[in-house]
């Protein structure tokens, strides 16, 4: 499965995305990167709702997972089970995500989902404005038959 079929699956699987406008912009095999226009996402302050921001996160961590997930040939449920965000800058152009995978983790997540059926994994998401970290997004999501 590739950004574009990721996309479609973002839209059909979680209506919310495609209201906010989000797209796939790249995937290289160990990293993600979502983006979603400002305008559905603004609040009263003319910068990104801090809802929108968090959803993108959440969302950007779904999708490296989900990726990965095809990739080894699985069809999991995915959920997020806890998170954490810091809104550190205003957001006040189209957003943009980025979550990295280390090959390590998905490997020990990989043998604990053969052997449970169920396995955890925490990701990080940076949303960036200007070049600079706005938005930090830890995440821990499961992953059950």
């Amino acid at each position: 499965m590739q950004a574009a079929a990721l996309e479609r699956t973002l839209h059909s699987e979680i209506p919310l995305s495609q209201a906010m406008g989000i797209r796939v912009t790249a995937y290289d095999g160990t990293s993600l990167k979502l983006a979603a226009p400002l305008d559905p996402n603004i609040n009263h302050k003319c910068t990104a709702f801090g809802g929108s921001l968090y959803s993108l996160a959440v969302l950007c961590g779904w999708g490296l997972l989900h990726l990965k997930l095809a990739e080894a040939g699985l069809h999991k449920h995915i959920v997020i089970q806890e998170a954490d965000i810091r809104y550190l800058l205003p957001v006040d152009q189209d957003l943009h995500a980025e979550c990295h995978l280390d090959a390590t983790a998905l490997q020990r997540f990989l043998r604990t989902l053969a052997k449970h059926d169920r396995a955890r994994l925490a990701l990080d998401v940076v949303i960036t404005h200007n070049g600079q970290p706005a938005v930090t997004f830890s995440g821990r999501y499961v992953v059950h038959g």
